[in-house]
């Protein structure tokens, strides 16, 4: 059996998946849209600081408050096929994720909750 310690160098070890995911109202449709380097802690963050009632997104987060949690879906769009390539980037190739599924969506005004195109979370 693995110690506590083992277990969490593996977790930390292991590769985290890039990508682009959505935030979507079941409601009204509206989408919020988001891409990080690891898709995984951006939607725990995301569904967790909506949970206490914190979100910079105010809209979102009165939308949640009205609607409830479970008309939200929290989604991997797609992931970020990493190749074994000379000269592959991770960051640009999620650049060009990010580019596609925003015409693909455009989450602004009436159709999502995101206010500019920088979608790229830390």
């Amino acid at each position: 059996m693995k110690s506590k310690k083992e277990i969490k160098r593996e977790y930390k070890e292991r590769t985290k998946p890039a990508g682009v995911f959505q935030v979507k109202n079941s409601v009204n449709g509206k989408v919020f849209l988001g891409s990080s380097l690891n898709l995984e802690g951006s939607l725990n963050k995301h569904k967790f600081i909506l949970t206490i009632g914190s979100h910079r997104n105010k809209a979102m987060q009165a939308d949640w408050k009205e609607y409830g949690a479970d008309n939200f879906i929290f989604e991997i769009l797609e992931v970020v096929k990493v190749k074994d390539v000379p000269g592959f980037n991770l960051s640009d190739e999620l650049t060009l994720l990010e580019q596609i599924w925003l015409e693909e969506l455009y989450p602004f005004g009436e159709r999502g909750y995101n206010t500019d195109t920088d979608i790229r979370e830390v």
